[in-house]
């Protein structure tokens, strides 16, 4: 049912996007100059679908322009503001590959990072209440190294206070659906297969609220398996890290 209801949330929102978009435009024969203005006017304006018309025209035009460059970044910004999300992460990585020294690649990076969480997260996921913290994490993964690598690789960079804000989130989001499957493994009885998705969870994943509730899972197996030492220890962990605390 959850993935019915995905299916249909996400044909809506592709013929949301179609009707924002008029097929009859026709960019007109002009200098990239005039062109390019004709661009940025719509971007300032939120008029994203028009502003991909013109600078889609303007890339294929003039693709060794000045403005080659400028045009590839205000595409993908234009392409993730209108949730045309596959198309910006095309995007992103054909800049990265065609500009890696370009100076603002720390921005492309957090752009990816953005674009790869809401792939992760879409609002009609909320809007049909649909839970996504067992569904595969792949595009939180993807967002985790994207800000990782913008840390690591641009320590000094405007995004990176914000990007460490961001994985902290995507750490929980990824623990909690570790968790979930520790969960799964838990009711088909299968206890060694709780054991090490739950010692994963603490090497990757220490220090959230999900491998703290996870404790009570582990202890559970270890009992289950008899090995009552190994039992005893994860009691221990348990009474200096309460289920539900912070």
């Amino acid at each position: 049912m959850k993935r019915i209801k995905y299916l249909v949330a996400t044909a809506i929102w592709s013929l949301l996007l179609m009707g924002c978009s008029n097929s009859n435009d026709v960019v007109p024969d002009s200098p990239p100059t005039e062109l390019y203005t004709d661009a940025q006017q719509k971007l300032q304006s939120g008029n994203f679908q028009g502003a991909i018309t013109q600078l889609e025209a303007l890339d294929s035009r003039y693709p060794f322009s000045a403005y080659s460059s400028q045009v590839q970044f205000d595409l993908i910004y234009a392409y993730y503001k209108s949730a045309n999300l596959s198309m910006a992460l095309v995007s992103i990585d054909r800049f990265m590959r065609l500009n890696p020294t370009h100076p603002n690649i720390d921005y492309m990076l957090y752009l990816r990072g953005l674009t790869d969480m809401a792939l992760d997260d879409s609002a009609l996921q909320g809007l049909f209440g649909i839970d996504r913290s067992d569904r595969d994490p792949i595009y939180a993964l993807a967002a985790f190294r994207d800000f990782t690598q913008l840390i690591e690789n641009y320590p000094n960079s405007q995004y990176a206070t914000d990007s460490q804000k961001r994985l902290l989130y995507l750490k929980n989001r990824l623990a909690k659906h570790e968790l979930d499957i520790a969960r799964y493994y838990t009711k088909r009885g299968a206890h060694v297969a709780v054991v090490n998705r739950i010692e994963q969870m603490m090497q990757n994943y220490p220090d959230t609220q999900a491998t703290r509730d996870a404790l009570p899972l582990m202890k559970n197996a270890y009992e289950r398996l008899q090995l009552n030492e190994q039992a005893d220890q994860v009691a221990k962990l348990i009474a200096a890290n309460p289920v539900g605390g912070e």
